[in-house]
């Protein structure tokens, strides 16, 4: 077995198809990856070929009534930035490698119980990241108040990345813009690039300040739902700007992160008339720091460290280890 692993925060992994349906819970991630809120919520692991490793989660009947739930691996992959899965048990190699015991769960009403998710990766099995979900499901079928009947599913993704090297990950803000709708809302667009060997997936925030007459707008988070694929290039937007806005300048600092990766980008920016555009490109300069320039405005960016991880695991050695527990929230 690789690797040690920790009780993973009850709000941080929770996945709930909501009250009167089930409710998902991974408790366990690596020691190694305690700091990572990725690895709170999804599998995401780094191992040699030849390792198994294992994962404890839990499900839970958020009904009055009995429920039967369905538990197995699905496959998934990263299509035009989004993090997407296949339709009910469509295979692909992770979940060829993968299984879930017990793989039928019979809950009473409001009752929880764990189960365990095993994947055991071959000894020829060749590099690169491997994408799929551990899925819950639960069908109603149809009855004589009921025409149509449903099947509702929750669960949490795997990202798994098979090498005898080193973990990389890293990406790089290329260029923002800043815009205004033909409505006259503001929003601003952040293209990045992946440059790391592992997939992102991309949350942060825009803070605005330094406003005409030294106003702040405060901090709006960037949408979330981008997943980039290692070496792919996406777009991040942060919208609900107020239409009041004014055009500025301001000082507008982008913080954008995955999992334990993060860069900052600082920049003032002026907001165009509605239905315009306000590009910033990356120029090099000799000193090597980074500087923007658009419209007549200097931009400056400023890049949080790349992530290099190293860690050792076990081929095939079954001991969970020594264990950390991580403090509820």
């Amino acid at each position: 077995m690789a690797g040690s692993v920790a009780d993973v925060p009850t709000a941080a992994a929770d996945s709930s198809s909501g009250i009167g349906y089930i409710g998902f819970r991974l408790l366990e991630a690596p020691v190694v990856r305690r700091e990572d809120p990725r690895a709170l919520k999804y599998i995401v692991d780094h191992l040699k070929p030849g390792t198994v490793i294992e994962r404890r989660f839990e499900v839970a009947n958020k009904s009055g009534s009995r429920r039967e739930v369905q538990l197995y691996p699905g496959a998934a992959q990263i299509s035009g930035n989004r993090f997407l899965f296949a339709e009910g048990r469509t295979p692909n190699e992770l979940t060829r490698w993968t299984s879930v015991r017990p793989a039928v769960l019979r809950l009473k009403p409001w009752e929880k119980t764990e189960a365990k998710v095993t994947i055991e990766v071959p000894r020829t099995a060749t590099p690169g990241e491997r994408y799929a979900v551990v899925w819950a499901e639960s069908g109603t079928p149809p009855d004589a108040t009921h025409n149509v009947g449903s099947v509702v599913r929750v669960g949490t993704r795997v990202y798994l990345d098979i090498s005898n090297s080193g973990e990389y990950a890293d990406f790089r803000i290329e260029k923002i813009v800043a815009l205004r709708d033909k409505k006259g809302l503001p929003g601003v667009i952040a293209h990045v690039c992946n440059t790391g060997r592992r997939a992102l997936d991309l949350r942060g925030k825009l803070i605005l300040s330094d406003g005409p007459g030294g106003l702040s707008a405060g901090a709006h988070p960037v949408t979330e739902g981008t997943t980039l694929p290692p070496g792919g290039t996406g777009t991040v937007r942060v919208d609900g700007l107020d239409k009041s806005l004014p055009a500025g300048p301001w000082t507008a600092r982008l913080h954008l992160e995955s999992g334990m990766v993060q860069h900052d980008f600082s920049a003032r920016l002026i907001f165009p008339k509605p239905g315009g555009a306000s590009v910033a490109w990356a120029v090099i300069t000799s000193d090597r720091r980074v500087w923007y320039a658009a419209t007549g405005i200097v931009l400056t960016v400023t890049g949080g460290a790349m992530s290099f991880l190293r860690y050792r695991r076990s081929r095939r050695r079954r001991s969970t280890g020594n264990q950390t527990r991580v403090p509820s929230v």
